[in-house]
């Protein structure tokens, strides 16, 4: 659907603005996008945009109407896993499970597929199946010595899962491959490898150490000291004048 000139320039700060704030400020980014929303709830990219923008502040109904949308305006699966993710948030993770096994999946790219088997699996620990949600995990992509963007959140997700099973070592193990695969730091696999060695972080700017003194704690006092002698010093030259001045 084209929009009028100004109207499309409109539309298209707005979606700057959304994919900016996703991440760093999602509450700012979904106000964003109602505007956005306003001005052209017929486009599809305005529609799956408002749906991030709700996911991303966990307005799961919200996101999955306007997922929805999108996919009947497009035609397209691509959304398909982050919707069966919108069922899990609602509390509903049968219906994400469902949702795995429709055609719908096999229509996906590596990349959908990896993302629809997170989900799954996500679904399955939902539903307290930690052993179904590991053997959901296990694919040639898992075994796969190649990096690809998904790579180091599919290797979390089984150290995961198998931390939840109570299989420490091999949770040590795939945590670690996670670590070496995740080049961004798109999760926290090194504080989870840490956790499990024992190592804790002391911070070195903290309180415990009474004997020293912050600077911010000794500025009072010199400023007191001063504001006492120009205290005095204006005394000094009220005694020098011969009276107030006035405005």
């Amino acid at each position: 659907m084209s929009l009028p000139k100004t109207l499309a320039e409109d539309v298209a700060r707005n979606l700057v603005m959304v994919a900016r704030l996703l991440d760093e400020d999602p509450e700012q980014a979904y106000a964003y996008s109602r505007i956005a929303l306003r001005l052209a709830s017929r486009v599809a990219a305005v529609r799956e945009a408002a749906g991030f923008a709700a996911y991303a502040t966990q307005k799961y109904a919200e996101a999955l109407a306007e997922f929805r949308a999108s996919r009947r305006m497009t035609g397209s699966v691509e959304l398909w896993p982050v919707m069966a993710d919108c069922e899990r948030g609602l509390g509903r993770p049968e219906r994400a499970m469902a949702m795995a096994g429709e055609p719908e999946v096999q229509k996906l790219d590596k990349a959908g597929q990896v993302e629809m088997r997170l989900v799954a699996a996500g679904a399955r620990r939902d539903m307290g199946q930690i052993d179904a949600a590991i053997v959901t995990l296990q694919s040639s992509e898992l075994a796969s010595s190649a990096v690809h963007p998904w790579t180091p959140r599919l290797r979390y997700a089984y150290a995961d899962a198998l931390l939840a099973a109570g299989r420490e070592d091999e949770a040590r193990e795939w945590f670690g491959k996670a670590l070496e695969a995740d080049k961004d730091g798109s999760t926290d696999a090194s504080d989870r490898l840490a956790e499990l060695d024992g190592v804790e972080f002391v911070d070195a700017l903290g309180d415990d150490d009474e004997d020293s003194t912050p600077a911010s704690a000794a500025a009072p006092a010199v400023a007191d000291d001063r504001d006492e002698e120009d205290d005095e010093d204006d005394e000094d030259d009220a005694d020098d004048e011969d009276g107030p001045v006035k405005a």
